[in-house]
């Protein structure tokens, strides 16, 4: 299965994995949020649209509400990240993905930067 990464200006990244979009913190956004203490993930969202509210962080440096780079029918949330909010801290893209998404315009997602 062919996968591709992207990556939002607001610090996340986005792989293409068939036709499902998984969306995590990247790099940049556990820079600018420093270490995650909390998150509010939202209640029940059947999709997104680009600009909605993915989920509520508190980290160290910043407490800020991440915005989906995609619109979308929501395959998955990353419920561990309710009571295991450190996984956004990890490296490990198996960690700190947020939720997973399908039905994405391709055009949206060629717009997202193939740099970090």
């Amino acid at each position: 299965m062919e996968k591709q990464m992207k990556y939002s200006e607001n610090g996340l990244w986005v792989l293409k994995e068939g036709d499902n979009y998984r969306i995590g913190l990247s790099e940049k956004g556990q820079d600018d949020l420093g270490e995650v203490m909390f998150v509010e993930l939202p209640s029940m969202l059947a999709e997104v649209r680009e600009n909605d509210v993915l989920l509520g962080v508190e980290g160290a440096k910043a407490v800020t509400e991440l915005l989906s780079p995609l619109t979308g029918v929501v395959v998955q949330f990353h419920a561990e990240l309710t009571d295991n909010p450190e996984k956004l801290n990890s490296m490990d893209k198996n960690d700190n993905w947020i939720l997973e998404l399908k039905d994405v315009e391709p055009e949206a997602f060629e717009k997202l930067s193939a740099e970090v």
